[in-house]
């Protein structure tokens, strides 16, 4: 069993000092896929005049905005950071920081469709341009912090997570969430991908993760153990699935995601696709007329 997290008492709209360089402020948008809300993170010291980094402005609401404004005033924005393009992540990072004169730093936007329908609350936010663009290794610094963008495509093909080097802590975004697991949806989001980037974030031995929706994971090592141990297990369900005869996502997920709320049965379909187009490239599944989500699937 993972070991989810609960979001920590807050307030919306409210700046919350949550480490000694790290406060957030959480958007009110919350809903079954956000969870809480989004958290826009500032990284920096709290005194007036320090430069200070925004990570994940979130999403196109002006109190949020106002918000945001509020907390940083008295210091310096010098960067404003995004992990990926989603809707519920992107969106204010343009208005923000053209108000506080910083650039915007992501990685290049996806090239082709974020989801091959739209059942999540997370869609593509297209209008989405960054100043400088991020492909992972990249340093930032500013008045006693350091940060690394570190590249962990899965989810979306463009993700970032950022690394805090005085902290040993890591802004996961939605490759890791302490409350729920990652939905990974093709055609952009990747599993094979995703399990890579889970390996890389593993082996870094992070003290704190923390996610843009929800609390932090302060446990990292034996989270993130059951966190891929779900994933394998779910894969071996899927395989079992399609060797028993189940040969169409629509019927595997009723059977394997009994337990969770039917409302979030139209992203598990597409985690489910996402697991068996991974195994196909394995060769481990084929798909008739190709691996497409309304495929019939039969063992290779």
């Amino acid at each position: 069993m993972i070991p989810f997290v609960a979001m920590p008492p807050f307030e919306y709209g409210r700046v919350d000092a949550v480490s000694p360089l790290i406060q957030r402020v959480v958007a009110s948008n919350p809903g079954p896929f956000t969870y809480t809300g989004t958290g826009a993170y500032i990284v920096g010291r709290p005194e007036a005049g320090a430069s200070v980094a925004v990570i994940d402005p979130g999403p196109d609401d002006a109190d949020h905005l106002a918000a945001l404004l509020a907390a940083v005033e008295g210091r310096r924005v010098t960067h404003v950071l995004v992990t990926h393009t989603h809707r519920d992540h992107a969106p204010l990072a343009r208005p923000f920081a053209e108000a506080v004169r910083a650039p915007v730093l992501a990685a290049r936007p996806p090239l082709r469709q974020t989801h091959a329908s739209s059942p999540l609350d997370e869609d593509e936010d297209e209008a989405f341009a960054p100043d400088e663009v991020l492909a992972g290794g990249e340093v930032i610094e500013g008045d006693g912090w350091t940060l690394e963008a570190l590249a962990t495509p899965g989810h979306a093909s463009n993700h970032l997570a950022f690394v805090l080097r005085e902290e040993a802590a890591l802004f996961s975004g939605d490759h890791v969430m302490g409350w729920s697991t990652t939905v990974v949806a093709p055609p952009d989001g990747d599993m094979a991908a995703y399990m890579d980037s889970l390996e890389r974030v593993i082996a870094r031995e992070f003290t704190t993760l923390w996610p843009t929706h929800g609390g932090p994971i302060t446990e990292p090592g034996p989270f993130l153990a059951a966190y891929r141990d779900h994933r394998l297990t779910r894969e071996a369900q899927i395989l079992a699935q399609v060797e028993a005869g189940v040969g169409r996502i629509a019927d595997v997920v009723p059977t394997l995601y009994a337990a969770v709320d039917p409302r979030l049965w139209p992203a598990a379909s597409l985690s489910v696709w996402a697991h068996l187009i991974a195994l196909e490239k394995a060769g481990r599944v084929s798909a008739a007329p190709g691996p497409l989500i309304d495929a019939v699937w039969a063992p290779a």
